[in-house]
């Protein structure tokens, strides 16, 4: 612990030394991040003021904006405050902090997004029994597990963090804290600790990734005997499931399943996984989901009415 208290601060490299890119990243960015509040923070109150809340899909669903929040939130808005100013500094503290949102908030996503796959398996594959398995009570046990597999996975990463000592180099070129470019500072043999980290990560990555699509090819291959328009309405929701998979897992895979060290590339597929997919999760699940915007559409404009009345 001596060790670790001689250095107070680290310095981000951050995402480019350019001014004009990094004015051009600060408005992008930001345009993202309001953009990603607003659309989740629509789904909520959607979902919330809706009949869709009882159904196990929009329950998770909501919870899997609320995810998006915290988990972008983690990262971003450090993010958009360091392209204004020349020095990114973070403190110690707040950059161990930052390093166990980020997995905590992450993998509860990816363990709710396990949840919905499941849940379009049985509604697809086992629909006698869908109100017998996906029941509230079930699905509560499922979100609260959800909760707890964050925690199982994020307290190794934050104790092995901690336990590093770092006693010289405090920066860290990447936007953000996070294990493998924290290793790279260390002033000891990491080579332990990064193999750890890719069991966790990346196998949790790589195995719920592996997971999701063995459930879709079998509900792919299930939909054969379905009606055309059973067909049409179960690929337009599975479709949306797929393509946030593809957007979240691809980065991430590539980030943790691998030899521990760091890349020039890591920094632009951690913009996928931290920005660009939770802002993309509203307009995948809206746009191509018509009970969706039949709820968001009636719970707003009688919302207007109500307003105008007053």
């Amino acid at each position: 612990m001596e060790n670790q208290r001689n250095i107070s601060e680290f310095i981000l490299l951050g995402l480019s030394y350019d001014p004009n890119l990094q004015l051009f990243c600060f408005a992008l960015f930001l345009f993202c991040y309001v953009a990603l509040l607003v659309g989740n923070l629509l789904i909520l109150v959607s979902i919330r003021c809706s009949c869709l809340f009882h159904q196990p899909m929009y329950y998770f669903l909501s919870h899997l904006s609320s995810m998006d929040i915290c988990y972008t939130s983690s990262v971003t808005p450090k993010l958009i405050g360091d392209l204004l100013v020349e020095t990114k500094s973070i403190s110690y503290g707040n950059c161990m902090l930052q390093v166990f949102t980020m997995h905590f908030f992450g993998s509860i996503e990816v363990f709710i997004l396990t949840a919905m796959a499941f849940d379009r398996y049985v509604a697809i594959c086992k629909p006698l029994h869908y109100l017998i398995f996906m029941n509230r009570t079930r699905c509560n046990l499922i979100v609260l597990a959800a909760w707890a597999g964050g925690a199982v996975h994020s307290f190794p990463q934050l104790s092995m963090t901690i336990r590093l000592p770092f006693c010289g180099a405090n920066e860290i070129d990447h936007y953000f804290c996070d294990i493998f470019p924290l290793l790279k500072v260390a002033c000891t043999d990491t080579y332990i600790t990064g193999v750890l980290v890719v069991a966790n990560s990346g196998m949790v990555a790589l195995v719920t990734f592996v997971v999701l699509f063995v459930s879709y090819v079998i509900i792919l291959f299930t939909l054969r005997n379905h009606s055309a328009e059973g067909r049409r309405k179960a690929l337009s929701t599975c479709g949306s499931h797929i393509t946030v998979v593809v957007l979240f897992f691809g980065p991430s895979i590539f980030a943790y399943l691998r030899s521990p060290t760091t890349f020039p590339e890591d920094k632009v597929f951690a913009l996928f996984y931290t920005i660009i997919a939770p802002m993309f999760n509203p307009l995948i699940y809206t746009l191509r989901n018509t009970e969706m915007k039949n709820a968001m559409r009636k719970v707003w404009c009688q919302a207007y009415f109500q307003r105008g009345l007053t």
